[in-house]
């Protein structure tokens, strides 16, 4: 599975990319807002600091205007992927942008039939929210589930990639690995968190323990043999 990254904060960004474990980035116009910086300067500085595909979202809604939005973003760097909307003008913004070459994105996914229509328009991605529909009291893992074996009916006609959003938790992600999504776009906060269990911090600190009790240091041992 592929990890991207929910967020347009630069430092966490480049900070997650230091660790080699970031594939992407996926931004949105609420996280740009909320960096206070000019839309198309934060993704390009987001496209510099990751080699993998970044989402910069469109905010027309008619076909025109987000195929002509997306001309532009695609025009910041070439791992631009192009974020639009699962609405009619939306799949039809798809297939042009795709026509021309670029990356695009799909969101706001919440049926398993939006997902079919996405990869018939060619996406790259299709972003379902599984968060939200947790949040309507719904299993959003059983949308991931249907996406997942329907994608796989037609290993021959669809390359769709299916990309999780709406993360809440690291359970979110375990799961949808199992399933066989594709990419998981994760907000800072929960990617730290796939690493954290408290019997490693347990065990940690007892191997810890035990060393200093030696009174040894790894590196004053390696001096001394040489």
């Amino acid at each position: 599975m592929k990890f991207f990254v929910d967020t347009a904060d630069i430092d966490e960004i480049r900070d997650l990319a230091a660790t080699g474990l970031l594939d992407g980035v996926t931004t949105n116009p609420s996280l740009i807002a909320k960096t206070g910086r000019p839309f198309l300067d934060v993704i390009a500085d987001v496209c510099a600091a990751v080699p993998g595909p970044v989402s910069a979202e469109v905010t027309a809604t008619d076909v025109d205007g987000m195929v002509a939005e997306g001309k532009r973003l695609a025009e910041i760097a070439d791992n631009v992927a192009i974020k639009v909307p699962l609405t009619w003008d939306g799949l039809k913004a798809c297939r042009q942008l795709r026509d021309l070459g670029a990356m695009v994105n799909v969101t706001l996914c919440f049926a398993p039939a939006q997902a079919l229509l996405a990869a018939k328009a060619g996406a790259t991605f299709i972003s379902p929210f599984i968060g939200r529909l947790d949040d309507l009291g719904q299993n959003g893992m059983n949308l991931i589930a249907d996406i997942c074996e329907i994608y796989r009916a037609y290993p021959d006609t669809i390359q769709t990639e299916v990309l999780v959003a709406s993360i809440r938790s690291p359970l979110h992600v375990t799961e949808a690995a199992k399933l066989g999504a594709h990419v998981a776009t994760i907000p800072p906060k929960v990617l730290r968190q796939l690493a954290q269990h408290p019997l490693t911090d347990k065990g940690l600190a007892a191997f810890l323990e035990d060393w200093r009790k030696t009174g040894q240091t790894i590196l004053q041992e390696a001096q001394a043999a040489e």
